[in-house]
């Protein structure tokens, strides 16, 4: 599975970004797919995941204020960030699960098995 981020950069705070994942190669959409987030120095941080049934969660500090989407025809995973802060800054991941993983789990692995390469977001005052 490759994983491509895309959509970030520098900003002001308030301002919007919206960031893209385009996956390819297979992957297990009963997993679903998530947004993590890593300030150097810090432990990755989830930031909002999405079901295969559309279910989806937020961590408390951007509730009201991302929104996750997916379009599943295109293997695509969108978050839509409003009103950024400062605290936002941090390189942004998307996280999927191959079929072969789950295949050999027989579940899904919390932290999903395959990464992108990261997209920055930098917030500025």
């Amino acid at each position: 599975v490759q994983l491509v981020e895309s959509g970030g950069g520098s900003v002001q705070a308030g301002a919007s970004l919206k960031l893209t994942c385009a996956a390819s190669g297979f992957v297990f959409s009963k997993c679903g797919m998530a947004w993590f987030r890593q300030v150097t120095g810090k432990e990755r941080e989830l930031v909002s995941s999405i079901r295969d049934d559309g279910t989806t969660t937020y961590a408390d500090s951007v509730k009201g204020r991302f929104t996750i989407a997916q379009d599943k025809s295109k293997n695509i995973l969108y978050l839509q960030m409003n009103s950024l802060k400062v605290e936002d800054t941090a390189v942004y991941y998307c996280a999927a699960t191959t079929i072969e993983r789950y295949l050999t789990l027989r579940e899904c692995p919390p932290d999903y098995s395959d990464w992108g390469q990261g997209t920055q977001v930098t917030v500025s005052s």
